[in-house]
């Protein structure tokens, strides 16, 4: 069985059947949150952004939050292929002295990977000659525009829960989206005002870079918010997937100014979950809701069940592991390393996919 799943809305399920895959109608690249989960396309992010984009340049927008944002920060380096690997080595080598670690040791270990990652293709990643990267994060008010201590924090947090569950829409009273985006980027499909949270959009720079990528990914509770990233708005900043887990946008609209662009998704599920506080609730799910016409020029390429049940514990790997494996750091790598390794099934099934698109395999979102 196949290693992929392939799942499109109507306008790319066309484009594909006339067409079949071609980089060049490839507009826009969505990386979820979700950890360690988006190491398992350590080896398809390679070959798409080290070999199968540059037979086509264009101007591609990437955009991601927290470890989505930090993966299409790798593509957007000098040399891709090289910056995957580093990305998945950094990330899996995380080590921590206790199986409850503090804010600060987190902290520490999270900011030197980051430092370790970025130092020194600052340059590359902003200016990249084609790629376009959008960071996201969120900057908390009201009860979280700035919480004193943990305590206030959780209760900000708890009432964010509380909005969220009662509606999507309350959440925005809590917190705001905001974009660290590329300067020349063409997006009016994202600026122009799209749910009911205020989007501030920021210049991304070399000198704001690391912050927005450590806002991007950090953690309510676990870690520190970021605070006044150089030239977003002041305020204390969290993780980018708590209102964008899965990046429910509005990607239909690409299609309105280009038609015949897509926006090609590799996913870790077939499923959008639009927010981090949303995963428990599937009724939710982007597809489902009023504004499911926003995937029709979306392609979700996502690991088949028979590729999740031959990995480590027989699912896709997540921070649960850090609990299972506890203090066997060296068990944790090997499992982790072992699941990038079997990602290299998927990139082979999207290459013979492009090589040769069977539009039978494509179900609908």
């Amino acid at each position: 069985m196949s290693a992929l799943t392939f799942h499109a809305g109507p306008l790319a399920l066309a484009r594909i059947r006339t067409h079949g895959l071609r980089a060049a109608d490839i507009a826009v690249v969505p990386a979820a949150a979700g950890g360690p989960k988006g190491l398992v396309f350590r080896a398809l992010d390679q070959w798409m952004f080290g070999e199968w984009f540059p037979r086509a340049p264009r101007e591609r927008v990437l955009i991601g939050s927290s470890i989505g944002a930090w993966r299409m920060a790798a593509a957007c380096q000098r040399d891709p292929v090289q910056a995957f690997a580093r990305l998945g080595e950094l990330y899996s080598g995380q080590r921590y002295t206790s199986t409850k670690p503090s804010q600060e040791q987190i902290d520490a270990v999270v900011q030197g990977l980051l430092n370790e990652f970025v130092r020194g293709h600052e340059d590359d990643i902003v200016n990249h000659p084609h790629h376009r990267l959008h960071v996201l994060t969120v900057r908390g008010k009201r009860a979280l525009a700035a919480p004193g201590h943990r305590h206030a924090e959780m209760r900000g947090f708890a009432a964010a829960a509380l909005h969220n569950l009662f509606s999507r829409d309350k959440l925005a009273h809590l917190m705001d989206r905001v974009v660290l985006g590329d300067r020349r980027a063409n997006t009016p499909w994202l600026r122009d005002r799209f749910d009911n949270f205020a989007t501030h959009f920021a210049a991304l720079t070399p000198e704001n870079l690391a912050a927005g990528l450590l806002a991007s990914g950090t953690l309510p509770m676990l870690m520190k918010p970021v605070r006044d990233i150089a030239g977003a708005p002041p305020g204390h900043y969290w993780d980018g997937g708590i209102i964008d887990y899965n990046l429910a946008l509005p990607y239909a609209r690409v299609a309105e100014q280009a038609p015949g662009d897509i926006v090609l998704y590799p996913h870790f599920s077939e499923h959008i979950v639009p927010g981090w506080l949303d995963k428990a609730l599937p009724w939710r799910r982007a597809a489902r809701g009023p504004n499911r016409g926003w995937l029709d020029n979306v392609l979700i390429v996502a690991p088949s069940h028979a590729f999740l049940a031959k990995m480590p514990r027989g699912k896709i790997i997540d921070r649960s592991d850090f609990k299972f494996y506890g203090l066997d750091h060296d068990a944790r790598v090997r499992a982790w390393s072992r699941a990038m390794d079997e990602g290299e099934r998927l990139r082979d099934a999207f290459t013979a996919f492009v090589n040769k698109p069977d539009i039978a395999r494509i179900r609908p979102l």
